[in-house]
């Protein structure tokens, strides 16, 4: 691996990154709304560790305490970069990743742009408004007649746009887009 603007290298930020990888992006500035459940991340990364793969938590200092949430939660199956990259890093990391399960945010785009098989998790926000402009990308939606309120916090205080996008569906959605690559 290579390094960035004299930056770190990936290999020293996420060390030997055997394929495959699984980047997950947890964050979202808008609000809660909009950030699938940190439990429902860390089933997915005790899922794909059992699978042999290198799971990586990617964004910025905002998203490290849903980071350790997931990592509390995933016994730690995950190797925790946010808040550890630039911009570019992060670029240069997701670029690398075998896949991507992000909320709606900046690196959903970010892994759209690059090309990267993505699943995209959709609460508050609409995926036909703010898509991934990838055709590998899926975006995850349970168009709830509460759904697409745009709302950071949910004025129903249940969450159950980003509830009941389970796990198993984020996965099963995964195993299609990388099954089309």
């Amino acid at each position: 691996m290579y390094d960035l603007q004299g930056g770190l290298c990936a290999e020293r930020l996420a060390g030997p990154s055997p394929e495959p990888v699984p980047a997950l992006c947890p964050g979202a500035e808008y609000g809660p709304a909009k950030r699938w459940p940190a439990r429902h991340f860390a089933t997915l990364a005790k899922s794909y560790q059992a699978q042999g793969w290198q799971i990586w938590l990617m964004g910025g200092p905002r998203d490290q305490e849903a980071a350790q949430a997931i990592q509390a939660l995933s016994e730690n199956a995950c190797v925790d970069l946010t808040g550890r990259t630039s911009l570019l890093e992060a670029v240069d990391l997701l670029g690398l990743a075998t896949a991507v399960v992000s909320n709606d945010s900046g690196l959903m785009h970010v892994a759209a742009a690059l090309g990267r098989p993505l699943v995209a998790v959709f609460g508050s926000s609409d995926p036909e408004h703010t898509p991934p402009l990838d055709s590998r990308a899926i975006a995850l939606s349970l168009h709830l007649s509460c759904s697409l309120c745009f709302a950071g916090r949910c004025p129903l205080g249940h969450l159950q746009c980003l509830e009941g996008l389970t796990p198993d569906r984020v996965e099963q959605a995964l195993q299609t887009v990388l099954g089309a690559s």
